[in-house]
């Protein structure tokens, strides 16, 4: 396969094309696959069609300024993000050592990226490329541009577009608002502010803005951080059209409000991109990327999630509202699949951040307004709530119905509490009889009610109505399929006796726990925000958080079901009972 093909990578590629200099370089921390489920592709292709010059400089040495110059300088800007994960989520673990893979790295090399990658990279161009204009975007630029938690240095950090000294900040999915800046900045007009989705530096407060709390007020007040964070959210839920702004010693970061959400059309161009749906070349002979081997042959049928879970930062990333693709559109990605030669007839997964949301939402978001509840779900949805599963089981069915496609299987997890009850049998039989592979991903977190609360995730009955439901079909169709929980460990306000509770429970149950996270304090979260401030963000009161390793250790310690009392449970972590166990098979 040519590398033409790909946005280029090199010198050679630029001049193939005829071209003499780029318009835009982006710089990744991620290696460059071209396939719509990586950022720098779908920025890149969504550059490349309004009529740009992109090019890809992927995983460069932090330490070579030569790498940073490899395609020479752009005309318009120098385009810069961490990848697909925050640099330090992908680098250190929730014990704060060094992971010992990345999978968005050739051959799932650990190591080919910084910490705080935006920041370093950032810093190498303004030194080398003066005068050149920064953009930085991605997860990390977006759940970082305000002051937030840091958990790798236990301090409150400023907005990382100060940290990293970068012209604008982009937040969110980011395809609107970096073709208005290089809109922008191809005529000729420097002033980028009041660009929808974006924030800024200012030297005076903006008029028709709401503040938040000051920087150094939340960064040594507890009760202000909670405050800002508060009133955040509820801007961001209301989706206003004026800025918000937050105050760093005698400067202000100016946050523009966000875009309306994609229109169905909109979805539809940004997938039907030109993508060549593999990685570069480059890496063949490098043990290939093993992020793209888990979506090789998946489809992306929407974006957002109004779940609403405390512990989840797409709400500020995504949103949460639902942006769905057309049903053609995610058929005709299929029908190329089928021509692929490496496909052999299954579909992995035909979803999002969480499967079943497609074409779902809210009847107040479908005419513009906020009905002015913080959430969606929480312990039950709101009546507002459109929950017909239809359109998507219709997919489901269309699929599977195309000549050269064996299976198609929902591998993005189910929400279980938003099917309604009326078509619940209906739909978890078809589900059940063509759609799972043999294991269904659910996560109901915990059983505990005040950790529930505190994640807003539904009570413990729904996830028993829903595996009681699932086993009678299971019964009935004469199957051996498996629901695989996944669990949060010391998540803030979980105490031992609410671990105690879930291993209880799982016990009862027969299930043996195998998908069990730590929880990790993530930036811009609600529950990272509890982590912090040890306070009930919904009741504003103290609340245990389990932050030693003494007392992390023992709550996992509990749920791999020590036979040992607790109380008599040595300090040091021992292996895990059961570890033997694979899945969380239910006996």
């Amino acid at each position: 396969m040519s590398h033409s093909l790909f946005l280029p990578v090199s010198q050679d590629d630029v001049r193939s094309r005829g071209w003499d200099c780029l318009d835009i370089i982006i710089i990744s921390g991620d290696a460059y696959v071209d396939h719509h489920s990586f950022g720098t592709a779908v920025i890149g292709r969504y550059l490349e069609k309004h009529g740009f010059k992109v090019g890809v400089i992927p995983q460069p040495d932090w330490r070579d300024p030569a790498q940073f110059l490899k395609l020479g300088k752009p005309r318009l800007f120098f385009a810069v993000t961490s990848g697909n994960m925050d640099s330090l989520v992908c680098n250190r673990t929730s014990a704060n050592k060094p992971r010992r893979t990345d999978m968005f790295s050739p051959g799932g090399k650990a190591g080919m990226r910084p910490d705080r990658s935006i920041i370093v990279y950032t810093s190498m161009i303004k030194n080398i490329a003066k005068g050149v204009p920064v953009v930085i975007g991605g997860i990390e630029a977006s759940l970082r541009r305000l002051a937030h938690y840091d958990y790798w240095s236990n301090s409150v950090r400023r907005s990382i577009l100060l940290d990293s000294k970068a012209d604008i900040l982009v937040y969110g999915m980011g395809e609107k608002p970096v073709l208005e800046i290089a809109r922008r900045l191809n005529s000729g007009e420097p002033d980028l502010s009041g660009i929808e989705g974006t924030c800024i530096m200012s030297k005076e407060a903006p008029s028709d803005a709401v503040s938040l709390p000051d920087f150094e007020i939340v960064r040594d007040d507890k009760k202000a951080y909670m405050k800002a964070h508060k009133q955040f959210v509820d801007y961001f839920l209301q989706r206003p059209d004026y800025p918000i702004f937050q105050k760093y010693q005698n400067r202000w970061l100016v946050h523009a409000p966000p875009g309306p959400p994609l229109t169905t059309q909109e979805m539809d161009e940004i997938y039907a991109l030109p993508f060549k749906r593999r990685p570069h070349p480059m890496y063949d002979s490098l043990g290939g990327i093993p992020a793209f081997e888990a979506v090789k042959f998946s489809v992306t049928a929407h974006r957002g999630c109004f779940g609403g879970c405390s512990f989840c930062a797409l709400f500020f990333h995504q949103g949460h509202i639902i942006q769905s693709r057309s049903k053609e559109s995610i058929l005709a990605e299929l029908r190329q699949y089928v021509n692929d030669p490496d496909f052999k007839g299954t579909v992995s997964d035909i979803g999002g951040p969480t499967a079943n949301m497609y074409g779902l939402g809210c009847k107040y978001h479908e005419k513009g307004t906020h009905c002015g509840k913080s959430t969606c779900l929480g312990d039950s949805p709101c009546p507002a709530l459109n929950r017909d599963h239809s359109k998507y089981m219709d997919i489901l069915a269309s699929a599977r119905s195309i000549k050269g496609i064996s299976h198609v299987f929902v591998s993005s997890g189910l929400r279980y509490d938003i099917i309604p009850e009326s078509d619940a049998y209906k739909i978890l039989t078809e589900l059940c009889t063509h759609h799972i592979s043999g294991q269904l991903k659910v996560a109901p977190e915990h059983i505990s009610p005040n950790v529930l609360r505190l994640m807003n995730k539904p009570g413990k009955s729904k996830f028993v109505q829903f595996q009681n439901l699932f086993s009678q079909i299971n019964k009935k169709l004469k199957k051996k399929q498996y629901i695989i929980p996944y669990f949060i460990v010391s998540h803030p306000g979980c105490t031992e006796e609410d671990m105690l509770q879930l291993q209880r429970f799982l016990t009862g149950q027969g299930f043996i726990p195998d998908q069990i996270q730590d929880f990790l304090p993530t930036p811009m979260t609600t529950s990272t925000c509890m982590y912090y401030t040890e306070l009930d963000l919904f009741t504003e009161t103290t609340i245990f958080v389990p932050k030693s390793v003494h007392d992390r250790t023992r709550q996992r310690t509990i749920l791999h079901g020590y036979k040992k009392s607790i109380r008599h449970a040595p300090d040091k972590q021992k292996e895990p009972a059961g570890k033997r166990h694979r899945s969380s098979r239910k006996r």
